[in-house]
């Protein structure tokens, strides 16, 4: 496992035993605390980002690139702090895939990870406050306790052309991470 810091971010390169390659987390004193944020990799395509709920920096961390048609950030301002009042321009964009955000209020969430192909890689258990970023690849959930859970997508919907269904993994054959 190779280790590389930069700022108060440190992402671990996992070089053998999965083919998920990249975990970033932020570290306390030179050592890692939690981790606090995973991005999810086949190869070098990113399939998912897991923002746990323990997440923090000082101000604005755009976790996704300014590229994807789904931004997420987090935020963290002291009381007082004035975001400027604003409204957006119209914008024409195009976006080609679907990409979702789900945020998990309360119970845990199974969440099965595919490639493009339909490959099983893994699974992570997301839990309240958890906030799950599905770029590309496929996924399937299972939720283990009675879940609640709010998902914010690209519109508009459209119906049976969104999606491709599949036949996902049996319980006995998941791996967690």
């Amino acid at each position: 496992m190779a280790l590389s810091v930069s700022r108060k971010k440190v992402n671990l390169f996992i070089l053998a035993g999965s083919p998920l390659s990249i975990i970033s987390c932020f570290y306390d004193s030179q050592k890692i605390s939690k981790i606090t944020m995973e991005i999810i990799k086949k190869k070098n395509t990113i399939l998912a980002y897991i923002i746990r709920d323990d997440h923090n920096c000082d101000g604005v961390d755009f976790i996704t690139p300014s590229s994807y048609s789904q931004q997420v950030a987090y935020m963290h301002h002291p009381a007082g702090k004035i975001i400027d009042a604003h409204v957006h321009n119209t914008v024409h964009r195009s976006v080609l895939f679907t990409q979702e955000v789900l945020f998990v209020k309360r119970g845990k969430l199974r969440v099965d990870f595919y490639d493009e192909y339909e490959d099983y890689l893994e699974s992570r258990i997301l839990a309240p406050g958890d906030v799950l970023l599905l770029v590309s690849g496929g996924h399937g959930f299972k939720a283990l306790e009675e879940l609640e859970m709010i998902e914010v997508k690209q519109g508009p919907y459209s119906g049976d052309e969104d999606k491709r269904r599949f036949k996902g993994i049996e319980d006995r054959e998941v791996v967690l991470r």
